[in-house]
């Protein structure tokens, strides 16, 4: 039976979401307090769903326990697709095709829609049925090589807090201009996962974690963008092992960036594209905000 999540179902589901996507999260990027803080986010995530997007939260259930579970937003005529897991062990039976198809109907009336997909080739196929366009991408990851990095002192990019005019307005206008939809009504969001906001006042945005790793990107040029990500990577602790996700090919910008701290890449699924979204560069979007 497909339904939508209620308030009930959020452990159950996190869980089995969390179960289903992990085994494409490079081991690299997890350890043991990752693994528990993931699930605690992923809680965070549908809690914060089913209050802002109720129409694109919905699972499967079989023998009365939910084994599949879908999450979507829509911002300004942008669908996103924040989550998707189906239970292992009954993947490939159809189960994830009715529950992505339930999700799908809260893009009714959008103008577009973004996936950032891990490598599962099920899931690419889905999407890609579902009419949306492919773009391969990479991550690059590693501990940045701060000899080969710019001056902190030269960028321009500044760390900031939550509600900080220039960021929210960065989020909207920036967003807009880069992914067809404002990032504005997503900053509480955001702000839940503990990241620190990054701001070029007026050229774009950024989170990134404790590490350095961004979160989520948009500027209005590439120089601004460098700027931005630099910045990330360079704000975070010193050694510690950073990932820059979704680097599609329209984003040479970062893997100037990314190449030159010396961070090894490997291919990182997609990001998958429908109809009308904006260039999409420079933008890394985020996993849960699209």
């Amino acid at each position: 039976m497909i339904r939508p999540i209620t308030d009930d179902d959020v452990e159950v589901c996190a869980a089995l979401a969390w179960e289903a996507i992990s085994a494409y999260i490079p081991v690299e990027f997890r350890s043991d307090a990752d693994t528990e803080q993931a699930a605690e986010r992923a809680r965070a995530r549908m809690r914060r769903f089913l209050a802002t997007d109720p129409g694109g939260c919905w699972t499967a259930e079989l023998d009365g326990r939910p084994v599949a579970t879908a999450l979507a937003l829509r911002r300004e005529g942008v669908w996103g697709l924040s989550l998707f897991g189906v239970a292992p062990g009954l993947q490939a039976q159809g189960i994830g095709r009715r529950v992505l198809d339930a999700a799908l109907t809260h893009a009714d009336g959008c103008h577009g829609g973004i996936i950032a997909s891990t490598l599962d080739p099920r899931a690419m196929r889905r999407y890609a049925l579902a009419g949306f366009a492919l773009q391969p991408a990479f991550a690059a990851c590693g501990i940045v090589d701060r000899h080969a990095a710019p001056d902190p002192a030269s960028l321009r990019a500044r760390e900031t807090t939550w509600d900080d005019p220039a960021l929210r307005a960065a989020a909207r206008d920036v967003s807009r201009h880069v992914r067809g939809a404002s990032h504005a009504d997503d900053l509480d969001g955001l702000a839940l996962y503990g990241g620190v906001p990054v701001v070029l006042d007026g050229e774009g945005w950024a989170v990134r974690d404790a590490d350095g790793s961004p979160t989520v990107l948009a500027a209005r040029t590439p120089a601004a963008a460098q700027d931005l990500l630099w910045s990330c990577l360079l704000g975070g602790t010193s050694g510690a092992t950073v990932h820059v996700d979704f680097l599609t090919g329209a984003q040479q910008w970062a893997y100037e960036v990314v190449l030159a701290a010396r961070l090894p890449l490997s291919p990182d699924g997609a990001v998958f594209t429908r109809g009308r979204t904006g260039p999409m560069s420079p933008y890394l979007p985020s996993g849960v905000f699209l």
